[in-house]
């Protein structure tokens, strides 16, 4: 038997499981200073999965589970969808083609993420099997204060108006270059250093050329700018391929052109320098 020493008693893994379990989820979710990006991927890919539970909030089943490596206990979301279907119809009366709801737009959103330079505002994302379904497993965001409906709610205000309104403006831009269909208060989540987090990408990258709500572009990143730039098809189809097919590709760089052109005919005063969070 796996023993665990908590408060120097030994105790056994099946009831450290059990403990973990119905512990706070400020408990539970845990930190882990100094973990880089990889490691934090391959955690995800393979520590094991020791409770879990539903999710509180969305639509796609989403589970909450701890994952354990023996020296570190991290939480991670775990989404199964992949729905396909010749015709959608949401629940506020909008239809749509060809729709898709999958997983894989979450791990193709965080590669894409790592190519723009904004991983800082999205936690990782990894394809793992969960009950013997592929899955998405995210990286649970760390000191995890409320989500944006909760601020609303609230009517609270970030302290630094400034770091908010340059954090949301890339949150923006980013949901244009993806066609991000289901972007609402419930998938940006805020930690205690007010940043904004985005999580929950699994209806986007749509295969349309043209922007979904362009009057959102107001401010762009300079940065961020600079590395949309440089996105080509080659790149992309290394990079995103399983997880978006070619049309998903073409209608990303046709709609980062679009992108591109508005900032440039906008000019220099439509560009900022957003300060790097760690």
């Amino acid at each position: 038997m796996h023993i665990v020493r908590r408060c120097g008693r030994p105790v056994s893994l099946g009831l450290w499981a059990f403990l973990l379990l119905h512990a706070p989820w400020s408990l539970r979710a845990g930190d882990a200073p100094g973990l880089t990006i990889d490691q934090k991927e391959e955690f995800l890919r393979s520590a094991k999965i020791i409770a879990e539970t539903p999710a509180k909030k969305g639509v796609t089943d989403t589970r909450r589970v701890t994952l354990s490596d023996g020296k570190i206990t991290h939480d991670a979301n775990v989404q199964r969808v992949d729905e396909h279907k010749d015709f959608f119809e949401g629940e506020d009366g909008t239809k749509e083609l060809n729709f898709k709801d999958t997983y894989k737009f979450n791990v193709a959103a965080w590669k894409l993420a790592r190519l723009l330079g904004i991983d800082d505002m999205m936690p990782p994302y990894v394809e793992r099997k969960y009950a013997g379904q592929a899955a998405s497993f995210s990286w649970y965001v760390d000191n995890d204060k409320m989500d944006e409906a909760e601020r609303l709610k609230k009517k609270l205000t970030a302290p630094n108006a400034e770091q908010w309104n340059q954090e949301m403006y890339v949150v923006r831009v980013f949901d244009q270059l993806i066609f991000n269909i289901d972007r609402n208060p419930g998938n940006l989540r805020i930690d205690t250093s007010w940043h904004i987090w985005m999580i929950d990408h699994s209806r986007s990258f749509r295969t349309r050329h043209d922007l979904r709500a362009p009057q959102n572009l107001v401010q762009c990143d300079r940065t961020l700018l600079v590395k949309m730039k440089g996105l080509d098809q080659a790149s992309l189809e290394k990079e995103l391929m399983p997880y978006l097919n070619k049309e998903e590709i073409k209608g990303l760089l046709a709609r980062r052109d679009r992108i591109v052109r508005l900032f440039e005919e906008k000019g220099e005063s439509a560009l900022y320098d957003r300060p790097p969070r760690f």
